[in-house]
Formats: C-alpha cells, sequence, structure tokens
C-alpha cells in the first residue's frame, strides 16, 4: 500500500501508547529508564525523506513529546529486511502473547528512536530500480538531514536486522561520523556455507530480470519456521505476515535478495572504524559462526562483540526469547565509552 498516510505536514503526531515509565522502573522486561517525566508516554511521529523524487517514509517513537531540533536521548536508528517493511518489522503488535514492538522496547529505554521504509517498501514510493543495498544507503543518506534537523544530532547508533544489516554496514562504510556504534543481527559476510542462501540462489533467474518479487502470506510466515521450528510462536507470524501485507501487499524489491546471492561480500569490516556488535540465532541459516567470526576478526575497533543467543533463529526481535536480545544490544549501546588503564609503575 503506497502514500495510503493522510499525511498533512512533514511533521505531525500520530499519538501516544499507555507506556508509564514507573511501570518500567519497576522491574518489567522494559528495564530501568531512569528519571521520570512529566509526559511519561510514548509518542509517535512520521516525516518525509526525498532522493530525487522518491518519497522516502520514516517513523519515530519516543517518550514524551519531541521537540523540533532538540533532543537530549541518544537516538538509535532501526534499518529493516528484504521481505518486509519497516513498522510491521519494528512496531509489531499481537495482543494477548507480550511485547513485540521494538520501537516501544528501546523508546522504554531511553532512546528516541527512528526508522524508515527503503525505496519502494511500505509507504516509500518506487522508482525503476530494484532498491539494492546501494540503493538502501542512498535512502539512509537521504534520511540522515530529516534526523538532525528534527532532533539537533548529527549522529545515532544503527542497528539493521538481516539484510538490514548489510544496509546499515554499507552506509556506516561511507558515512562513518554518523554511526556512533553499529548492531547487526541475521548478517552475513560472504555468504559461504549459508544453508539460507544456497537455497535462496535458484532464484536467481528471476532476481535479474524482475525489480519486485512475490511475498505474500506464507512467504513471510517461512521466515519463523525455515531454520527451526519452534523458537517463534505461530500467533506472531501470522500477526506479522497479516500486518506485511497490509502495509508492502504481496510484493517486495528483488534488490538485496539479488546482491546476497551474487554480490556478496559487500560490506568490508577494515572500513567499520566504530563500535559493533554482531548478534547471532544459534539456528539462524543465513551465515555460518565460521563466516561471522572471520568478519568479525577483521573490524578495527577494540570494541567489538559476536554474540550467539541460544534457542533462536532469525529474526530476534519477532522470536519467543527477544528479551535476551534486548538486553544484549541494550548492554552494548549502553556501554560506558571511556575505557580506563591503572598508571604503569616505572
Amino acid at each position: 500500500m503506497k502514500d495510503a498516510l493522510p499525511l498533512t505536514s512533514r511533521r505531525s503526531f500520530i499519538g501516544g501508547t499507555a507506556l508509564a515509565l514507573g511501570a518500567a522502573a519497576a522491574g518489567t522486561a522494559w528495564g530501568d529508564t531512569g528519571a521520570a517525566q512529566i509526559d511519561n508516554q510514548i509518542h509517535a511521529y512520521h516525516y518525509w525523506a526525498h532522493r530525487g523524487d522518491i518519497r522516502l517514509y520514516l517513523y519515530r517513537k519516543l517518550v514524551g513529546p519531541a521537540v523540533p531540533g532538540k533532543s537530549t536521548k541518544p537516538i538509535l536508528f532501526l534499518a529493516h529486511g528484504s521481505s518486509v517493511s519497516a513498522v510491521p518489522t519494528f512496531d509489531l503488535t499481537v495482543p494477548g502473547h507480550g511485547q513485540y514492538s521494538l520501537m516501544d522496547v528501546f523508546a522504554g529505554y531511553g532512546y528516541d528512536v527512528w526508522t524508515m521504509d527503503f525505496e519502494g517498501y511500505g509507504h516509500s514510493s518506487p522508482s525503476h530500480g530494484n532498491s539494492d543495498i546501494a540503493d538502501s544507503v542512498a535512502d539512509l543518506q537521504a534520511a540522515t538531514p530529516v534526523i538532525w534537523k528534527e532532533t539537533g544530532q548529527e549522529s545515532f547508533y544503527l542497528y539493521g536486522q538481516s539484510a538490514g544489516g548489510l544496509r546499515a554496514s554499507a552506509f556506516a562504510m561511507v558515512e562513518p561520523k554518523r554511526v556512533k556504534k553499529l548492531a547487526v543481527d541475521g548478517f552475513v559476510w560472504t555468504g559461504k556455507g549459508s544453508k539460507t542462501l544456497t537455497a535462496r540462489k535458484s532464484m536467481d533467474p528471476y532476481l535479474r530480470t524482475h525489480n519486485t518479487r512475490l511475498a505474500g502470506r506464507s512467504m513471510v510466515m517461512s521466515i519463523f519456521t525455515r531454520d527451526k521450528p519452534g523458537t517463534s510462536s505461530k500467533a506472531v507470524a501470522e500477526a506479522y505476515a497479516t500486518a506485511a501485507l497490509k502495509t508492502d501487499g504481496d510484493r517486495v524489491p528483488t534488490g538485496s535478495y539479488l546482491d546476497m546471492t551474487t554480490k556478496l561480500p559487500i560490506v568490508d569490516p577494515t572500513k567499520l572504524p566504530m563500535p559493533m556488535i554482531i548478534m547471532h540465532g544459534q539456528y539462524d541459516g543465513i551465515a555460518t559462526v565460521e563466516d561471522l567470526a572471520n568478519f568479525f576478526v577483521r573490524l578495527p575497533s577494540p570494541d567489538r562483540q559476536l554474540v550467539i543467543l541460544p534457542g533462536m533463529a532469525h529474526a530476534l526481535c519477532l522470536g519467543l526469547n527477544r528479551a535476551e536480545f534486548w538486553h544484549t544490544m541494550h548492554a552494548f549501546l549502553d556501554m560506558p565509552a571511556e575505557r580506563k588503564l591503572a598508571p604503569v609503575a616505572g
């Protein structure tokens, strides 16, 4: 569904949910969010960025109202993957099954959380291209001035899920000063030994000749079962597929799929100077641990982590054990930047 929102201005208030910081500080899954504020609800806003004649949809959530040009909260930007746009992935509601909005979780932790639909996904407009990784880097570059104008901050924490990890990392390579810390999950480097990409290789002839591919209900739900059934809830898979079909329709761009089967490696780890964490579900078939470890040892920053999350597969933020993923990423982002060494005698 394209351009379905009744947008009357580039920045407009959508609404807030009843998340109280008092409840968060009391020890629920949200964690300690710090000092209470006068307005302790989560507020949501939407914006447009432009890349040429392509309109790119941005979405933002934070506790308390946004003040244009002034944000004292750390900014976290979320990059979505190949098959589903931003809001279904990062702001999913599954009544009766607990918290599945990654945006609400991190807003509750005290972050100013942003995401976007890349070209051809969700509410963003398509072009004559196929929304590959290079296009996504340009999309992120187009989004950056909007974030700067609305928050007053020129850099941010950046997280990418699945192909979003490639998008985020490729952006961080060309805009390293914009990225304070980089976090990825469902990430792949060379693709060597990848069960998922080996199976996907048969699609290459189609992907080379088409800008969009079918991504219907069964395809979206297969994300939750292709690696290890039982690591996620069927109700969540159903809700995710329903939300994806409502937002994206049954077709999405082919670019990142084709890049992942024909162009890897796309990311050069030696060009990522910022602190980085790579999170990988135990059963995730998108990459082998060996492939990720070979990438990890080439990262220049000593502030780096490779974390294997047991009992989890692809799409960590939508799995049954998602709270472990929340904790892992939050602990990395919240880690003090300064390291101290004791004086050496003599």
